[in-house]
């Protein structure tokens, strides 16, 4: 099969599709990618694919931006002339979907978040939904990556036909193994994610403040990207011995190996955390938000605590709980974070659904 791949970034697609993709060209398939060109295309041409140029505007709202891109997308697809297309992310899913449809080509899209235009409502939500429910009325599947999203998009009536629940992205359970636990000298905390609002960077750097000023054998680790509104609370907060910003990192597995627990204080409508996924396979205990897209990772004082989004004391109280355990406890709750993902979350498991559709098609 000349299998079509639309994303809108080659990170995402590298470090979370890889398996599939390496899968598909063992089984001899073409694989053609088209995404911005960035420094993952040579990696995923390396694995085998082949790669089409293709600029995405991930968070504008021009129509014009947009309706370049479907036509872009038509072209793409007339040119290339795939027996199946997949889609990832929002834009891909819509604009893809909706060139999918007008050439009558089979796709799989795979609702990765409902992102903040549906979260937020109001005119941006029903213009969304709209081009949702005739992007994928067509499609052959369509995979959520929790059930909220699910549930949201069946009752409207959005998604109609063949669906399925997939455990996010899964997670490869060799690349990020089970680590040993570090020693008990200074607690490491660890913040992995774009250092902006809605990844909850206010509430850790609230909970931060306090617990160091409390807990002096504390460290607040921050990897990532950093957004230009953060970058002076950063350096201030740095300079005064609160965190340690690492920036952006292309592998954090050297960060678990120190970490203690991983806070992902989030409320970005996300599909299904990764950061959470790898965080748990390695072992490392977790505290993260009760909603969508975290909540599925954790068993409540088992492997992790839930706490309410954008509640900077909920947060320094879970912390606190943390910091008041045993060592023994501590790791007790890695250990059983990655049993979970070893029988919930293996990236085997999303593999395999993918073949499975694909040999329907």
């Amino acid at each position: 099969m000349k299998i079509l791949v639309l994303a809108n970034f080659g990170m995402g697609l590298y470090n979370f599709r890889k398996e599939l993709l390496e899968e598909f060209i063992n089984q001899n398939h073409e694989v053609i990618v088209s995404l911005p060109n960035d420094e993952y295309v040579p990696k995923l041409e390396e694995l085998g694919c082949k790669f089409i140029d293709t600029p995405i505007s991930r968070r504008g709202t021009n129509p014009l931006t947009d309706l370049k891109l479907l036509m872009n997308y038509k072209k793409i697809i007339k040119n290339v002339d795939p027996d199946v297309v997949l889609t990832y992310t929002i834009k891909p899913n819509i604009y893809g979907g909706l060139a999918c449809r007008l050439a009558k080509v089979p796709y799989i899209a795979n609702i990765t978040g409902l992102g903040s235009a549906v979260e937020n409502g109001g005119l941006l939500q029903k213009i969304t939904l709209f081009l949702y429910k005739i992007a994928l009325k067509r499609a052959k599947c369509v995979f959520f990556q929790n059930k909220e999203n699910k549930e949201f998009l069946t009752k409207k009536e959005i998604v109609k036909g063949n669906h399925k629940i997939l455990p996010g992205s899964g997670v490869n359970l060799n690349e990020y193994s089970l680590m040993d636990y570090p020693s008990d000298e200074n607690i490491n905390f660890l913040f992995i994610s774009r250092v902006m609002k809605e990844k909850g960077i206010d509430q850790y750097l609230d909970a931060a403040s306090y617990i160091k000023g409390k807990y002096s054998n504390t460290v607040f680790h921050i990897v990532g990207f950093c957004e230009e509104a953060y970058e002076a609370k950063l350096k201030e907060m740095q300079a005064q011995n609160i965190i340690s910003y690492h920036g952006k990192q292309n592998d954090v597995r050297k960060f678990h190996e120190i970490s203690h627990c991983t806070i992902h204080p989030t409320y970005y409508p996300e599909g299904m955390s990764n950061v959470l996924l790898e965080s748990a396979a390695c072992g490392r205990p977790i505290i993260t938000t009760d909603r969508a897209g975290c909540r599925e990772i954790i068993d409540n004082d088992i492997n992790g605590y839930l706490v309410e989004q954008q509640n900077s004391q909920d947060l320094i109280n879970k912390i606190e709980k943390f910091i008041e355990l045993g060592k023994k406890a501590k790791n007790e709750m890695g250990i059983q974070g990655r049993m979970k993902v070893e029988k919930e979350f293996d990236r085997r498991i999303v593999v395999k659904t993918y073949l499975n559709e694909l040999s329907e098609i």
